[in-house]
């Protein structure tokens, strides 16, 4: 039976050959006797800036485990078991809409108990929808339904490819091990934050898109959900485009945080919806090398990643929270506007980070009492005001309006430089947004330079706005996780209000698909 060891720790620059032998001192065996090590578990423990280690946790195998004590960093482990699926015979006709994480593993998952479906996305094939993106950040030529939100591979195509999640799921493990078979770098299965990089995530997209293919799902790009059918109070069809229908018994709706026209169409269809509070305010760049040294110190060592945060403060008499979200090492930040006559910022990094750059988003929260109205859209109408509003400042053609971190806390001048295309425009950026969005971003910005010295900086550029951290609404499911309104219907991902990031949305396309496969007498999945 395998032992796991934790808190085996190198400085930078060691190799992990090394682990063999202190692994085996900490067992209290030879050497010679581990037939077998494997890396669960890798992170940076920075928090003494002059003796940053790399910390591991390993999975070891023993030709004799007689003089094993268990305890302490020792413990030993079960095996795995191979995960098992039942397979189903149903002749019941699955929609997935939406490609984004939540949709595709929703289908991915369906696919192992021998289930197909027919898969809708608005968008445009990974391939075609890059080059589309890029003509958008060259020239400002933005087509509405190919775009940083809309398309194959869903928002976080365009990103990180953070894999992090706060969820304790037991699928979690089979998410990584989907992504590394279809591309995905190995390491994600053990680095304490794992990456893909929005690079590499393009070509794991497709060849999931090709995999779905091969074992009888169709796929149908361009092909935006504009209305849905009812019989005996169950939904029965979706149409497609305003013009074709096309007949279904479960529906699987994974619209995207940016679906606004959806989010309209189920509610005159009168599909239960509520609005829910999320987060705006800017994006924020400092050089990568300030970034590391504030983290790492002085000369850090080359063979350190790239430098990472996560800040958060909050306010007790307002309520208000303001944090760091997104951050992307070693990026850009990137124009992702999904309408006509808005700025929308967000960030991006490759898989090597190796961008000069570090960018991310300084959001402040904000509810149902901050928006316009009682309508569960309100919140879409507030992330449009402030949208028009930065467009407007921009003074058009999707410039963004920029200002230094130093003048927007009214501390001095700064530099205003920004990896943002098609540009900047430097301006003001308080009046774009709610006053007690301003007050407490800015606030909670001089909490994070204690936290973090040198983070107010002449070097640090804001971008605006950062709108769409997560969806305005959420569309009301039950315990069975159909829609509490519409039987059949399925809601499900980051779109539907249930998810905050690829991982989180691929975990719940896995929930949604177990539950139909349960429905349809599969039981629950063996591991």
């Amino acid at each position: 039976m395998p032992f796991l060891l934790r808190n085996l720790a190198l400085s930078p620059g060691e190799e992990e050959r090394l682990l063999r032998p202190m692994a085996a001192a900490k067992l209290g065996v030879s050497e010679s006797s581990i037939t077998s090590i494997s890396l669960v578990r890798k992170g940076v423990d920075a928090r003494k800036k002059g003796r940053i280690k790399l910390v591991y946790t390993v999975q070891v195998t023993l030709s004799d485990e007689t003089r094993v004590k268990e305890g302490g960093d020792v413990s030993r482990v079960e095996p795995a078991r191979k995960e098992q699926f039942p397979r189903i015979t149903s002749k019941e006709r699955i929609v997935i809409v939406g490609m984004g994480p939540a949709g595709l593993f929703a289908a991915l998952r369906l696919a192992e108990y021998g289930l197909s479906a027919l898969v809708l996305e608005r968008g445009r094939e990974v391939e075609r929808r890059g080059t589309d993106v890029a003509r958008f950040w060259r020239a400002g030529e933005l087509l509405p339904e190919s775009n940083v939100q809309f398309g194959e591979g869903g928002a976080g195509t365009f990103s990180d490819g953070k894999l992090t999640t706060r969820v304790k799921d037991e699928n979690c493990g089979w998410v990584l091990r989907q992504l590394v078979q279809f591309g995905a770098p190995p390491e994600i299965l053990y680095l304490a934050k794992p990456h893909i990089g929005t690079d590499r995530l393009r070509a794991v997209v497709k060849g999931i898109r090709e995999r779905l293919i091969e074992t009888g799902f169709e796929i149908r790009f361009e092909s935006r959900v504009s209305g849905i059918g009812l019989s005996s109070g169950k939904v029965s069809a979706v149409v497609v485009n305003e013009t074709s229908e096309h007949p279904c018994d479960a529906l699987i709706l994974a619209p995207g945080h940016s679906a606004r026209d959806t989010y309209a169409m189920l509610h005159r269809a009168k599909v239960s919806l509520e609005a829910k509070p999320f987060a705006v305010g800017l994006r924020v760049e400092h050089p990568q090398a300030l970034i590391d040294e504030i983290q790492y110190g002085r000369n850090p060592h080359p063979e350190l990643p790239p430098a990472e945060y996560a800040q958060a403060y909050n306010n007790e008499k307002s309520g208000r929270s303001a944090y760091s979200f997104c951050m992307c090492p070693g990026g850009v930040v990137v124009a992702a506007a999904s309408e006509a006559g808005g700025v929308v910022v967000n960030g991006m990094s490759g898989y090597r980070r190796n961008g000069p750059g570090a960018n991310s988003a300084l959001v402040a929260t904000v509810g149902p009492a901050d928006f316009p109205g009682e309508s569960p859209l309100s919140g879409i109408e507030f992330q449009r005001d402030l949208e028009r509003r930065a467009y407007a400042a921009g003074g058009g053609g999707y410039l963004a309006p920029a200002q230094s971190l130093l003048a927007f806390l009214g501390e001095g001048k700064g530099r205003v430089a920004s990896s943002y295309r098609p540009g900047v425009v430097e301006c003001e950026l308080t009046p774009l947004l709610p006053a007690a969005v301003a007050a407490t971003l800015k606030e909670g910005i001089r909490h994070f330079d204690r936290k973090m010295r040198g983070f107010v900086s002449a070097e640090a550029t804001l971008t605006a706005v950062e709108t769409r951290t997560s969806a305005p609404l959420r569309i009301l499911r039950g315990p069975d996780l159909q829609s509490v309104s519409h039987p059949g219907l399925y809601p499900t991902g980051e779109g539907a209000g249930y998810a905050g990031g690829i991982m989180s949305a691929a975990l719940d396309g896995i929930r949604v698909a177990d539950a139909i496969a349960a429905r349809l007498g599969a039981g629950k999945p063996e591991a």
